[in-house]
């Protein structure tokens, strides 16, 4: 009687949102199930990690890295990754969920594909790795089972940057002086000294299609090291040689992707994708659906996506982990895929053991190559061993004061991973330089270690836009606050020529560089300066007013006035005084003289003649006397208590009193 296991992770809701409903699959790194997102409504598939990994503080970093940088991909030949995070315990990735069937259960179930059918899977993968090249991601990772055929017929990438995404405790592609992935897919630059980049993936492509055209990779063993042994050694036999027709354009395809020699390779996914439509051009062979459905060549049906294909086992020789830790132990781990991701080519014989239709030259020198293969077996473990010691040991080079450019080349010299590469201002060094790295130069580091390289982005300096000026003040204010980290200060000046409360300029002036924090000051407009009123007086009102709004006033005539000193119909006054400074368009007042001042005729009958005369001139009034034989003032011409003008002559008559 067969015993039902639960699963105790399914019904789970993951941060409020993710339910996971089934398993779909499970490795030794991760387990795929799918889920309901309870937000959107939708199925997706939920990568957890495996418990031992999640522990690790250093793969949960490195994992939530590769996940940021895999979701920044969109592409349709790459599976999307919308989210992750880690709850429960779990540290979980959200993937678009893809129904269909991989290309090692399309191949499990076909043996081999023609030529045109090879080319329109391949085309795609190529297509997502293009994106990902150009974006700055490497796969590190590419075999069948991570070719994904969905029942549409849309080909997908899966797991970006997983592979190298594991560190810690013997499980690392590329940390930590142990190698873990696919050994029949491994460049032999991954294989000897634990270095990927775009070309790495060209190459496991490159056997990809070799398979595809085959119905195996190229090399078997019955050990992970003699397959890496033939990857490093051997350039990859034309695939021709095990099915006789195939042209010999296809072959040259394959052997331009699987250099020995990274340099000889297309230097990424889009060049060699423009090789292989040239071939299909070439070649005249027309566009065919992906295969999906069933072989017509012989019965089996493809399995979905998620599901493995059969069980493995760490001694299967098609799954690898190639070094060891410090204390020289090897480990072995499956990979990270949705289904188990350590397959090598375990489904192919050994190089001992021919497979029907293969050619008999071909089998004689298989034979004779697993003599070699025996006889170098010794030297190989002695490598082996020295890379267990000192081999995978390293110095990390001074690369101070160094380009960048150099210092990711000597790096890589030295069998390091030049990642991150982080940017920080410096105001001694030159822009493109390198600062600092970590770890420090002259110790040593594992190859494959990742080294972090600080390099200068140069002085950090800021420049004020031009179009600030002559805007609302606090709205400039805001806006610089938030785009130019300095010490903003306001000064009120006056200009003629911007209104007040608008932007007239800054100090240091627009297009100076600006250090952080330093202080500028914004230049606000108080308006027009005042200006300094005119003397006017003794002009006509017309002139007056003239040249009083020619300086920006305006002008209003209070009551006239009388005056000794200005004429009738001439300004006398003006408010405010001539060279007081009033504010621009200010009003100013102007007083026209209506003539000399009046005043009251006293009355200086019975004065004497010097009397009278006194008391007249004393308002203003000019005195002229007549006499009749007497000096006292008997009559006077004009009436006391009349009022004249200022400077009317008076008439006095005299007589005895």
């Amino acid at each position: 009687m067969d015993t039902v296991v639960t699963d105790p992770v399914v019904g789970l809701v993951l941060e409020g949102r993710y339910r996971l409903e089934e398993r779909v699959a499970r490795g030794g790194m991760s387990t795929v199930y799918s889920a309901t997102d309870l937000r959107l409504h939708k199925t997706v598939a939920v990568k957890v990690m495996a418990e031992h990994l999640a522990h690790d503080p250093t793969f949960v970093d490195r994992f939530t890295r590769e996940a940021r940088a895999a979701a920044m991909l969109s592409h349709p030949n790459v599976v999307g990754v919308s989210d992750q995070g880690s709850d429960q315990g779990l540290v979980f990735l959200v993937m678009e969920l893809v129904r269909g069937r991989t290309l090692r259960d399309l191949l499990t179930a076909r043996g081999r594909l023609t030529v045109g059918e090879a080319f329109a899977v391949l085309e795609p993968v190529l297509s997502g790795l293009t994106a990902a090249h150009r974006a700055g991601i490497v796969h590190r990772d590419i075999k069948p089972e991570n070719v994904l055929i969905g029942i549409d017929g849309v080909v997908k990438v899966a797991d970006f940057g997983l592979a190298r995404a594991v560190v810690g405790s013997g499980q690392t592609s590329q940390t930590g002086g142990v190698l873990i992935g696919t050994v029949a897919y491994l460049s032999p630059e991954q294989l000897e000294r634990g270095r990927a980049d775009a070309r790495s993936d060209i190459y496991a492509a490159g056997i990809v299609l070799y398979e595809m055209l085959t119905g195996h990779p190229p090399y078997g063993g019955d050990t992970p090291l003699a397959v890496a042994y033939q990857h490093v050694h051997h350039d990859v036999p034309a695939p021709s040689a095990e099915v006789p027709g195939l042209p010999w354009l296809v072959d040259e395809l394959v052997g331009r992707g699987t250099r020995r020699d990274p340099a000889g390779r297309p230097i990424d996914a889009g060049a060699f994708l423009a090789e292989l439509l040239a071939v299909r051009k070439d070649l005249g062979i027309e566009a065919v659906p992906v295969p999906t459905g069933r072989s017509t060549a012989g019965p089996g049906t493809l399995r979905p996506t998620n599901r493995p294909t059969r069980p493995r086992h760490p001694s299967d020789p098609g799954t690898a982990v190639l070094g060891a830790q410090r204390s020289g132990r090897t480990s072995t781990l499956p990979g990270m895929g949705a289904g188990p991701t350590t397959d090598v080519g375990g489904r192919r014989p050994g190089v001992d053991r021919a497979r029907p239709g293969v050619p008999q030259h071909i089998r004689r020198r298989r034979a004779r190559f697993a003599v070699a293969l025996v006889l170098l077996l010794a030297v190989t473990i002695g490598a082996v061993g020295w890379w267990l010691g000192s081999g995978r040991w390293t110095d990390v080079p001074d690369l101070v004061g160094k380009s960048r450019e150099a210092a990711v080349d000597l790096l890589q010299e030295a069998g390091l991973d030049p990642e991150p590469v982080v940017e920080q201002f410096s105001e001694t060094i030159p822009a493109g330089t390198v600062i600092s790295i970590d770890p420090a130069a002259g110790g040593e580091a594992i190859r494959g270690t990742d080294v972090e390289v600080v390099v200068s982005k140069g002085q950090e300096r800021y420049v004020v836009a031009a179009d600030l000026v002559s805007r609302p003040a606090d709205e400039v204010e805001a806006e610089l606050q938030e785009s130019v980290p300095v010490q903003i200060t306001r000064t009120e000046v006056f200009d003629d020529e911007v209104a007040a409360g608008l932007v007239t300029g800054f100090d240091p002036p627009v297009g100076t560089p600006l250090q952080r924090e330093q202080v500028l000051t914004m230049l606000v407009s108080k308006g027009h300066a005042p200006e300094a009123v005119p003397d006017v007086t003794g002009q006509t009102p017309e002139q007056a007013t003239a040249n009083l709004r020619a300086l920006g006033f305006e002008v209003s005539r209070g009551e006239d006035g009388r005056s000794a000193e200005v004429d009738k119909g001439e300004v006398m006054a003006v408010t405010p005084a001539p060279g007081r400074q009033a504010p621009y368009r200010s009003t100013v007042t102007i007083q026209v003289s209506a003539g000399v001042p009046l005043v009251e005729v006293p009355d200086v009958v019975g004065m004497s003649e010097a009397e009278a005369t006194a008391a007249l001139q004393a308002v203003g009034l000019q005195a002229e006397s007549t006499r009749f034989f007497g000096d006292r003032v008997f009559r006077q011409s004009v009436k006391p208590g009349e009022t004249v003008e200022q400077g009317t002559t008076v008439t006095i008559l005299l007589t005895f009193g």
